[in-house]
């Protein structure tokens, strides 16, 4: 048990710092990002499984020699069984810290969920005064605004695309297919729901340097998926125009920049802005990650979700 305490230690410390350092300046990402988006989800679970195994393990050491066995002897030992040994006060201390970081990380998902929610029934009073319905498109909203903005809003049972006058005016029929295509692959692919993970995780872990840089790579992985999608509609000249057009306005008036990004940030998804990794990824495209890297990217994400959770219910395996 305690060598398996101090294994999940290690590795928490591993994922909690260079892992994800080395991660974000990793050049492959953009030529896989699903398989980026699923290493970084591995590496929140897996870190924060191993955080919390690690405390679990060596405050419960005392009362088994695997988790299930010192479950059954902490229960015991709260229903007064006279020969189950007294944890001590230090082991006493990592059970306690385990279950109060395990319930603050649960708990800020679930405040942050709340707070979007409440913050997109708010957004969604204020379109319907201030927008209206699109005669061509379905679940389409146009508000009066001269600058090009395009955002989406999720919703539970229906989600919606808001346009801008703007948008409509100044972008050909080609271009508004882009972005329209971009937007709505944000709402069929949920990517406000790993935006709402992450976010929750850097709430969690301000002090953590690289919660914030797994929330700025995978928000930029999330705008590189969407341009995949839109460019099986599009070309890449016109999905580029678009996005130049769009990004330009927005830089010319600094209000209107950052009522746009409150928007986005508002309902939980990425905020649209132009990296240049997304830029030079359309400018200079490369060739797809081979399969080979796929699988070996593939099986490290298993391994990072498999590893702490078998090692939780069987720590003898390191005896082996």
């Amino acid at each position: 048990m305690l060598l398996t305490s101090y294994f999940l230690a290690a590795l928490a410390i591993a994922l909690a710092w260079p892992t994800p350092l080395a991660l974000s300046k990793a050049k492959w990402t953009a030529r896989a990002p699903v398989q980026a988006v699923l290493l970084w989800q591995a590496i929140a679970l897996g870190g924060g499984l191993s955080m919390i195994g690690s405390m679990l393990v060596w405050g419960l050491a005392p009362l088994g020699d695997d988790l299930i066995s010192a479950l059954h002897g902490g229960w015991l030992l709260l229903t007064g069984a006279p020969d189950v040994p007294y944890p001590g006060v230090v082991h006493l201390f990592a059970l306690s810290a385990a279950l109060l970081f395990g319930f603050h990380l649960v708990s800020t998902l679930i405040l942050a969920a709340w707070r979007t929610s409440r913050q997109r029934a708010k957004h969604r009073q204020l379109l319907r005064l201030l927008s209206n319905p699109s005669e061509t498109r379905p679940n389409t909203l146009v508000i009066d605004h001269d600058m090009p903005v395009a955002y989406c809003v999720p919703g539970i049972s229906q989600s919606v695309t808001v346009l801008s006058r703007g948008l409509l005016t100044q972008l050909s029929d080609q271009e508004q297919q882009a972005v329209i295509a971009h937007e709505r692959s944000h709402l069929e692919q949920r990517h406000d729901l790993l935006i709402l993970a992450f976010t929750a995780w850097n709430e969690a872990l301000p002090w953590l340097p690289t919660s914030r840089l797994a929330l700025d790579a995978v928000r930029q992985l999330i705008e590189m998926l969407a341009d995949d999608k839109a460019l099986e509609n599009v070309t890449r000249h016109t999905l580029l125009k678009a996005i130049v057009t769009v990004a330009t306005a927005a830089a010319t008036d600094d209000s209107s920049s950052k009522n746009h990004s409150s928007n986005a940030g508002l309902v939980g998804m990425p905020d649209g802005e132009v990296s240049s990794r997304r830029l030079q990824r359309l400018l200079s495209p490369q060739e797809p990650l081979g399969r080979p890297q796929r699988v070996v990217v593939l099986l490290s994400t298993i391994m990072l979700l498999i590893c702490p959770t078998v090692l939780l219910i069987a720590p003898r395996l390191l005896a082996w």
